[in-house]
């Protein structure tokens, strides 16, 4: 059932990114009097569909194939490379025949629609949500590196203080792009001295084979026991809730990292547990499972407090628009990684089951709008890429044309499509074989 959620999740949201970045062409197209012949939510390769009605001289439709969708334009060369119309004349209501500006905006349409979409969902979730984050001044011990901070030399009870030499306010900024994407200096704080910590140029390689890990998280200190779970080895060793662990074979463990660490050294060997019940000190003695998992929860350190900012709506506009253009951003500056060959393609890209996986398997329609607004803005940069095939194709043609004066002809176009076709067919083949492997791995 999980997976039908998370399948149903990533087909919705593509379809209505899909839908309304055709609209943004179809709505710009008949602004200027130019006909549209077709609307479709996926291809219909072949002359197979799903479904189809006409109404006022267009034919609306799902077709069978999900990479993505079409409007068919009269008088334009596009994927469907039906030129038959092109041997005549040109007439007044064909693409063809409308002068260069206006077919710029025709094809800018559908990106110019996606921006909309992603800045105003961006902007809505700042207003319901406010932004929530913790001043760097509550983590008075630090982080905590997981294994991926640990491989570029951070520390437990590293205070890191600047990003490039720009002091770090909230925690967020350790979490953010301008950090995982790497290439940047950590000032760090540690046992009263400051040290520089180089983020490699490629740490998004490492962040790909390492998913699920934590880049680093605040240490707190160990608490009192939440949880303990039937049957498992911490009920056997005898945990109840409200213990507070205090040692581990005689090392103390103020830190809950600490105690961590040290369960993993042990595994599969016996460990004595001290804890703290009810103002008295009790061991515990069992022996630690090869997972190292003892089946405890822990409260969280309550010494940390976040803090929520709240937004009028007005407000909430700039910060909601910031957000969903840093999305622009990131994928600038990722391409522009791959192609410095700072990380692998196979890493940095991913396809509908890559995305698919970060709907998940349960419906939260926070997590399912902030996905569509970041879509809608990686839709809007991917689209405006110089491919030919893609808008940004057709939009650098016309850009020429405006500029020299005179279109270039047909056979150039049609020829150029047909490369653009089997660019993107080749980036498709691979981008599905890439996630189907990650998913296989």
């Amino acid at each position: 059932m999980g997976v039908l959620i998370m399948v149903g999740q990533v087909i919705l949201g593509l379809s209505i990114l899909i839908v309304l970045h055709e609209l943004g062409h179809f709505l710009a197209a008949r602004a200027f009097g130019i006909k549209v012949e077709k609307f479709y939510l996926f291809f219909d390769a072949w002359g197979v569909k799903l479904f189809k009605f006409n109404y006022k001289g267009c034919e609306y439709g799902i077709g069978w194939l999900p990479l993505g969708g079409y409007v068919k334009i009269a008088g334009m060369i596009d994927e469907s490379m039906d030129t038959e119309q092109l041997k005549g004349e040109p007439q007044p209501w064909e693409f063809r025949s409308k002068p260069a500006w206006q077919r710029l905006i025709v094809m800018l349409g559908g990106i110019i629609v996606n921006i909309v979409v992603g800045i105003l969902v961006f902007w809505m979730l700042t207003f319901k949500m406010g932004n929530t984050d913790v001043k760097m001044d509550q983590l008075v011990n630090g982080i905590v590196p997981g294994s991926i901070g640990e491989s570029i030399g951070l520390k437990a009870g590293d205070k890191v203080i600047a990003i490039d030499g720009h002091r770090v306010e909230n925690y967020s900024e350790l979490l953010g792009s301008k950090v995982l994407m790497g290439g940047v200096s950590l000032t760090v704080e540690r046992d009263g001295r400051t040290t520089e910590i180089k983020v490699p140029a490629d740490l998004l390689n490492t962040l790909s084979d390492k998913k699920g890990e934590k880049f680093i998280e605040p240490r707190f200190k160990t608490t009192s026991i939440a949880q303990v779970a039937p049957g498992s080895v911490a009920s056997k060793m005898g945990f109840t809730k409200g213990d507070s662990i205090v040692a581990l074979n005689d090392t103390p463990v103020p830190f809950f990292d600490q105690f961590r660490t040290l369960v993993k050294a042990n595994i599969n060997k016996p460990v004595v547990i001290k804890v703290i019940r009810a103002g008295a000190e009790v061991s515990l003695k069992g022996n630690v499972p090869a997972d190292a998992m003892l089946g405890i929860s822990v409260n969280h350190d309550n010494s940390i407090k976040s803090f929520t900012t709240n937004y009028t709506l007005m407000e909430a506009f700039p910060i909601g628009a910031k957000k969903a253009f840093t999305v622009i951003t990131d994928n600038a500056k990722g391409f522009g990684k791959i192609f410095k060959g700072e990380v692998r393609a196979d890493k940095a890209l991913s396809g509908p089951i890559g995305i698919a996986t970060l709907f998940g398997t349960e419906v939260d329609w926070i997590r399912f709008w902030s996905l569509v607004g970041m879509l809608s803005m990686a839709l809007a940069f991917m689209n405006l890429l110089p491919i030919p095939a893609l808008d940004g194709g057709h939009v650098v043609f016309l850009l020429i044309e405006m500029i020299q004066g005179k279109p270039l002809s047909e056979k150039f176009l049609e020829k150029a499509q047909m490369v653009g076709f089997f660019i993107l067919l080749g980036l498709m083949v691979f981008i599905f074989g890439n996630d189907i492997f990650k998913l296989f791995k």
